[in-house]
């Protein structure tokens, strides 16, 4: 099992707790992932990341599509590899959400599926360096000859030497993109996983590596799950200090009618508890919303308690078909403590 930590994007001001990465990655985790909403964006902080660590990881989870072309999301992701050194970066995609998508970029919503397919395809194809980029997808096109072209566009290659395994992996939940992971990617970031779940994925899954059509198996799709790890003696308190940001996103983060944690919600067999929370959330009641969530959905989703009721819980996560595990609210305290689960000292 690998170990990964998530530092998110940033509030008001950008702090990156350089400290805290360079403490993980002298336990031996694997990852570092970075984030992006409407604040600092997911790639300029690996920079500075790669140049104080040597050897972990450097993870988008995720670089929002809309907010760069496939060819520039290769692009900044090869720059990052190389200047760290190669074989470290991974470029975790995923569409946001229409609110941001068209809201922030002013992009249209389209078709998200089919602008995953076609920016993971254009990526695959810069990256690999093989031929003058040309892509005739549903989204994109290499070279564009859509309204308002020239035509005069050119096919090009990098003129960068990239790395042609940089592995590409995806943040995504609904049937759909679940199969297109497996299908494409090298790696997958599933949207409220919890243990138990897999079950769930599993013909999604299968079913995209059916599609990629080249032997794809479970062995060559790495599985990232993750949450809060909170050691405490005050579980339900340490619970409620969850929830506000649960009812933030399930009841507010979205359009009523399109709202993907909400969906996931349901999916986990809340459908009753996802109706009321938004429902209270989008007519003002925020505290409502938020004292609706139950204590054993946020419970099931992290890891909290006891360093004994931590390491007891932790057998679930590690037999729920996940190949690592990466903790969203990084500490020294548990940084150290998963290292020591998962890898105890001898």
């Amino acid at each position: 099992m690998k170990l990964g930590i998530s530092i998110g994007y940033s509030g008001a001001r950008l702090r990156i707790p350089i400290e805290l990465i360079q403490l993980a990655e002298r336990l031996g985790y694997d990852s570092v992932w970075t984030a992006e909403a409407y604040g600092s964006d997911a790639i300029t902080p690996l920079a500075w990341i790669a140049a104080h660590t040597e050897r972990i990881r450097l993870g988008t989870g995720i670089m929002q599509l809309a907010g760069r072309a496939p060819a520039m999301a290769a692009m900044q992701a090869q720059t990052v590899d190389a200047m760290a050194g190669g074989d470290r970066v991974i470029a975790g995609l995923g569409v946001s959400g229409p609110q941001i998508v068209e809201g922030w970029y002013g992009e249209p919503w389209g078709k998200p599926y089919w602008r995953l397919r076609d920016y993971i395809q254009i990526m695959r194809k810069v990256n690999a360096r093989e031929d003058p980029v040309t892509h005739d997808g549903r989204e994109y096109q290499l070279p564009f000859s859509g309204e308002g072209a020239m035509g005069i566009g050119k096919p090009l290659m990098s003129i960068m030497h990239m790395n042609k395994d940089l592995p590409i992996w995806l943040g995504s939940g609904s049937e759909a993109t679940v199969k297109l992971t497996a299908e494409l990617c090298d790696g997958w970031l599933p949207m409220h996983f919890v243990p138990g779940r897999m079950d769930f994925f599993r013909p999604w899954i299968e079913e995209g590596f059916r599609r990629a059509g080249n032997g794809k198996s479970w062995k060559d799709l790495e599985i990232l799950g993750g949450g809060p790890v909170t050691i405490t003696d005050d579980i339900p308190a340490a619970l409620a200090a969850v929830k506000p940001g649960i009812a933030l996103y399930t009841g507010g983060m979205g359009h009523k009618n399109l709202n993907f944690h909400n969906q996931h919600m349901v999916q986990r067999g809340y459908p009753d508890v996802a109706e009321r929370v938004q429902e209270l959330y989008l007519a003002g009641r925020k505290q409502e919303a938020i004292d609706a969530i139950p204590d054993e959905y946020v419970d099931e989703a992290g890891l909290y308690g006891s360093i004994d009721r931590i390491e007891k819980r932790w057998q679930a996560w590690a037999d729920s078909g996940i190949t690592g595990f990466r903790i969203s609210n990084p500490t020294e305290e548990n940084i150290q403590l998963m290292a020591d689960i998962v890898d105890p000292p001898r």
